[in-house]
C-alpha cells in the first residue's frame, strides 16, 4: 500500500477512536448524575447547603435617647404648652430651688433613672440666681429646660389627685374624750435590710414582727393594734377623738395636732406594718353605698359619722396602719416631704419615686373643681416634685398638695380628675437630636388585619381590667410618703373582651452542617 495510502486509513480509524471515547465519556457522565440524582431523591440526608443570613429586625437594639417604663412622650416648643406664659414662674422657680439644696448635696451615683443626675446642672445655675422677676423666672425655665409631653403609654392624659395635711384636736394624755391612740413605730417593727433605728423606713414591702433575736413573723395589721396589741408601751405620742381623724391623718401621711394649752406637734409618716392599703372609699362604692360620681372625703366621713359599727367594720377591712415620728416645724411651715423639705402648697407635686426624680418640673394643664364641686376652674401650673405616696404610680400620676387645714381638705378631697402633663427635661438630655437618629418604625395594620389578629399584652397594667375599675382610689385616700395603697386605675366600666394573643412565628432554626454524612455523601457519588 503507497504511504499515502497508509496514512489516511490510520488517520480514519484514530478520528473513529476519538468519537467512541467522547461518546463513552459522555455516557459515563450522564450516568453518574444520573445516581446521584436518584441517590438525593431517595435519601433523607442532603449535602449541606448555605445558611441564609438571618433576618434583620424591624427595630435595631439602639440605646433610646430616653426611656421611662410605660410612659410615650412627645417633644414641644413652649409656644405649644398651654397656658406656659401665664404662669407665676417666680413662684415656681422659689420651689425648684428649695429643691436643689438637696439635689446639690446629693454625693455618689446617680440614681438609675430617666432624668437621673441632670438635675445637678440646673440647680447649680439657680443657686447663684436670686431671682426677683416673674419673667427672668420663665427664662431660666427655658433655658434649661426642654418641654416633654408625657404620659401613660396608650393613653392621651395623665391623672391627678389632692392631699393636705390635717388640723386635729388632740391631747397628750389619755382622757375619757381623748381615746384614741397615736402610734409612734415600735422598737420591734423589723424591715429587711434597714436598721431597727432607721430614720425612716419603706411604704412597701413586707414588715415583721421580731420576736427574740431570730424568728420573724408579720407584723400586726390595724384590727390587732386597734385592739390593743401594741398599747401600753410608751408609744403613744398624742390621743385623738375620732379614730376617723387617725384613719385620714394616716392616708394624708401627716398631721397637726393642737392641744388644749395652745401647743402643738407637728406629725410625719416614719414607717407601716406592711400591710396593702384597702381603699375605703372603694369599698363603699362596691357595696352601692356612696355612688361614684358622689364619692369624696366629706361623704366618707359622713357615712362613718352616721355608722359607728359599719365604720370600725370598715376601718379593718384597710389592715394597713401608720406609725408617725415627731418633727421640728412651726405652725407657719408646711408638712415634710419625702425629699426631706417642707412642701409648697400649690407648687409641690407626689409623684411615682420608681419612675422620677425629686425637683423635676411638671406643667400641668386642664381643669379642676377647686372653687366648688361642680366648678372646672382653669389649673395651668409649674409644679415641682418632691413628695411621693405608695398610690402614685406611673408615669403621668401626681397629687397636688394644696396646704393644711379644712378647706385645703375640702378641695384636694374632691380632686380626681384627667389632666395634661409636660415634664421640664434638663437640656444636657433633651431626647429630641437623638431619637431623630432612630429607625421609623413599621405602619401600623390595617383596621381589618388589626381586628383579625389582635396582639395583647399578657403582662397588661391590671389597672385596666375591669374589675378593678371599680376600685378606684379616690383623692381623700391618698396615701403621702407611707400608707400603701394600689394604683390608680384609669379605665373606664366597660366591659372589654380580651382576645388570646397570637403567637409570633419561630425564627428559623440554624442547623449545623454534618460533616460526616456529607463526605459519605461525595464518597458514594465518586464511586457511581
Amino acid at each position: 500500500m503507497a504511504p499515502e495510502a497508509r496514512i489516511k486509513t490510520f488517520l480514519k480509524t484514530s478520528a473513529t477512536a476519538l468519537c467512541a471515547g467522547v461518546v463513552a465519556l459522555s455516557s459515563f457522565s450522564l450516568g453518574a448524575e444520573a445516581a446521584r440524582r436518584h441517590y438525593r431523591s431517595h435519601h433523607h440526608h442532603l449535602p449541606h447547603l448555605p445558611a441564609a443570613p438571618p433576618r434583620a429586625l424591624p427595630y435595631p437594639q439602639l440605646p433610646l435617647p430616653f426611656e421611662i417604663s410605660g410612659a410615650q412622650y412627645l417633644p414641644l416648643a413652649w409656644a405649644d404648652v398651654k397656658g406656659w406664659s401665664d404662669d407665676n414662674h417666680l413662684a415656681a422657680y422659689k420651689t425648684f430651688r428649695a429643691s436643689c439644696r438637696t439635689i446639690n448635696a446629693q454625693t455618689g451615683a446617680s440614681e438609675p433613672k430617666a432624668l437621673a443626675g441632670s438635675l445637678n446642672e440646673p440647680c447649680r445655675t439657680a443657686r447663684s440666681l436670686e431671682l426677683a422677676d416673674d419673667a427672668k423666672a420663665k427664662t431660666f425655665f427655658e433655658d434649661n429646660f426642654a418641654p416633654l409631653r408625657i404620659s401613660r403609654l396608650g393613653e392621651p392624659d395623665g391623672f391627678v389627685t389632692g392631699y393636705y395635711e390635717p388640723v386635729l384636736e388632740g391631747s397628750r394624755t389619755q382622757t375619757d374624750v381623748y381615746d384614741v391612740p397615736v402610734y409612734r413605730r415600735p422598737s420591734n417593727l423589723f424591715v429587711r435590710g434597714y436598721k431597727q433605728d432607721s430614720v425612716s423606713l419603706p411604704n412597701k414591702g413586707p414588715v415583721y414582727r421580731k420576736i427574740g433575736r431570730r424568728k420573724l413573723v408579720p407584723y400586726y395589721d390595724r384590727g390587732e393594734i386597734e385592739d390593743g396589741k401594741i398599747a401600753g408601751r410608751g408609744l403613744e405620742i398624742a390621743w385623738l377623738k375620732d379614730p376617723t381623724d387617725l384613719l385620714f391623718a394616716q392616708i394624708q401621711g401627716s398631721a397637726r395636732i393642737k392641744f388644749e394649752d395652745g401647743s402643738s406637734v407637728r406629725l410625719n409618716y416614719d414607717a407601716y406594718n406592711g400591710y396593702p392599703y384597702t381603699a375605703v372609699g372603694r369599698i363603699l362604692i362596691e357595696r352601692g353605698i356612696i355612688p361614684r360620681e358622689e364619692m369624696s372625703m366629706q361623704k366618707i366621713r359622713e357615712w362613718m359619722a352616721q355608722n359607728p359599727d359599719g365604720a370600725k367594720e370598715l376601718r379593718r377591712a384597710n389592715r394597713a396602719y401608720i406609725f408617725f415620728r415627731e418633727v421640728n416645724l412651726s405652725d407657719k411651715d408646711e408638712a415634710v416631704g419625702a425629699q426631706g423639705i417642707p412642701l409648697t402648697a400649690g407648687r409641690s407635686i407626689a409623684v411615682d419615686k420608681s419612675l422620677h426624680v425629686y425637683g423635676t418640673p411638671f406643667f400641668i394643664e386642664g381643669e379642676l373643681p377647686i372653687e366648688s364641686e361642680r366648678a372646672k376652674t382653669p389649673f395651668r401650673r409649674l409644679m415641682i416634685a418632691q413628695d411621693t405616696g405608695s398610690a402614685i404610680i406611673g408615669p403621668a400620676r401626681a397629687d397636688l398638695f394644696f396646704g393644711a387645714g379644712q378647706e385645703a381638705g375640702r378641695v384636694s378631697g374632691r380632686l380626681r380628675h384627667p389632666m395634661h402633663f409636660v415634664m421640664l427635661v434638663p437640656k444636657s438630655i433633651d431626647p429630641s437630636p437623638r431619637a431623630a437618629r432612630l429607625p421609623v418604625p413599621d405602619p401600623r395594620p390595617s383596621e381589618k388585619i388589626a381586628k383579625l389578629f389582635p396582639q395583647t399584652d399578657p403582662a397588661k397594667d391590671s389597672s385596666k381590667d375591669p374589675k378593678n375599675a371599680a376600685a378606684a382610689v379616690k383623692p381623700d385616700e391618698t396615701s403621702k410618703a407611707g400608707a400603701a395603697s394600689p394604683a390608680v386605675p384609669q379605665a373606664k366600666d366597660a366591659a372589654i373582651a380580651v382576645a388570646s394573643p397570637v403567637p409570633l412565628p419561630e425564627p428559623r432554626p440554624n442547623i449545623k452542617p454534618d460533616r460526616e454524612q456529607r463526605k459519605r455523601v461525595n464518597r458514594r457519588s465518586d464511586q457511581q
